[in-house]
C-alpha cells in the first residue's frame, strides 16, 4: 500500500531525476552546437522515440496482427499522398474495423 510519505519520495524523486535529465545538457554545453550532422541527429530523436514507444501498439491494438498491419500499410499510404492527419486517423481506423469484420466473416 502506499503511504502519503511514500508518495512523496516517489514524487520527490521522479521530479530530481526530470530536472537532472533537462539541466544536464545546458550545464555541458555552453555554446551554440554548430555540427551540422548532430543537429540534425537531435531534432530527429523525438520522433524516433515517438515510434518504437506507439508502434507495437499499433500493431497489437486490435484482436488480430493482420487487421493491425492493414491498418498501419493504409495509414503509411495516406500520409506517404499528403492527407490531412484526421483523415489518415479515420482511414487507418476504418481499415482495420473492415478487415476485422472480414475476417470474422471468413
Amino acid at each position: 500500500m502506499i503511504t502519503f510519505t511514500s508518495a512523496g519520495i516517489m514524487l520527490a524523486v521522479m521530479a530530481l531525476t526530470t530536472y537532472c535529465i533537462r539541466v544536464t545538457p545546458m550545464a555541458l554545453f555552453h555554446r551554440k552546437l554548430e555540427n551540422q550532422w548532430f543537429k540534425d541527429f537531435m531534432f530527429y530523436i523525438p520522433f524516433c522515440v515517438l515510434a518504437a514507444m506507439t508502434f507495437p501498439d499499433v500493431l497489437y491494438s486490435t484482436k488480430s496482427l493482420t487487421s493491425g498491419i492493414v491498418a498501419t500499410a493504409v495509414a503509411l499510404i495516406m500520409s506517404w499522398r499528403r492527407r490531412d492527419l484526421l483523415v489518415v486517423a479515420i482511414g487507418a481506423v476504418l481499415a482495420a474495423v473492415l478487415t476485422e469484420y472480414f475476417l470474422m466473416l471468413f
